[in-house]
């Protein structure tokens, strides 16, 4: 039986684009833009890079990005998206738990729960940022988000999705939250690009701060923020709080 995070993206990339969370591309990469000083020498790695959006604006202004994903379908459309712009970009698949690459980027994105935390479990979930880490030079930037397990303790992540949904395709039901893991499992419900409808069982890793600290500093890096992920508005200035589903990190190698 395939895992829910492989099935939920065969055939879904035209569907996905079009979804409320995907709509924050422009706003994300100017954060990534001054975050590495408009350096156009940087090597980027977008992982878990879906149908290219984030890889597509930065190579549109200049930056030099590879972008690999678990899901031959959503980079089938982002090869299709590149080619309808005249961009050269290179897409490949890869599992993020085991990369190829070593000591080859400057900075390294995971933007949207990109692989991360969607993983089965939590060994799984840091093999992704040690395969991260190590894809990274000195002093290379590792910019991802993730699920913000502080959220869960005062809102209901059910009446948050729902809230979020304004006309998007996926639906979500039957939340149970563990407080003893922070898993959030659930039944996402999309119609995919061929109007095949899915019912999936989902499970996904909210992580509180201090666990998302403690496990970079066991990977070397030396300053991690942390912050609230607003979508398209990412911003130094937004603290973090019990307010915010996601939040932003920012780590920077030794």
């Amino acid at each position: 039986m395939k895992q829910w995070y492989i099935e939920l993206f065969e055939n879904y990339g035209m569907k996905y684009d079009n979804e409320i969370f995907t709509q924050g591309t422009i706003g994300e990469c100017d954060f990534i833009e001054k975050e590495i000083e408009f350096n156009k020498e940087t090597r980027i790695l977008d992982i878990g890079c879906g149908t290219g959006r984030h890889s597509i604006e930065l190579t549109r202004r200049g930056y030099n990005v590879v972008g690999i994903d678990f899901s031959e379908s959503m980079l089938k459309r982002a090869k299709e998206k590149a080619s309808e712009q005249n961009l050269q970009i290179v897409f490949q698949k890869h599992d993020a738990r085991n990369l190829p690459f070593s000591n080859e980027f400057d900075l390294a994105i995971m933007l949207c729960e990109g692989a991360f935390p969607l993983m089965e479990t939590d060994e799984m979930n840091f093999q992704i940022l040690q395969n991260a880490t190590k894809t990274l030079r000195p002093k290379g930037k590792f910019i991802f988000t993730t699920l913000n397990g502080l959220f869960p303790l005062f809102h209901s992540v059910k009446d948050f999705l729902d809230s979020e949904k304004k006309g998007g395709n996926a639906e979500y039901g039957d939340h149970s939250f563990d407080l003893m893991t922070f898993r959030d499992l659930n039944t996402t419900s999309v119609e995919d690009d061929l109007g095949d409808k899915k019912e999936l069982q989902c499970n996904e890793r909210y992580y509180v701060p201090s666990e998302i600290t403690w496990l970079l500093k066991t990977l070397d890096f030396k300053t991690i923020d942390i912050f609230g992920a607003k979508l398209g508005a990412f911003n130094r200035n937004d603290k973090l709080s019990t307010e915010d589903f996601e939040m932003l990190i920012i780590a920077e190698k030794q």
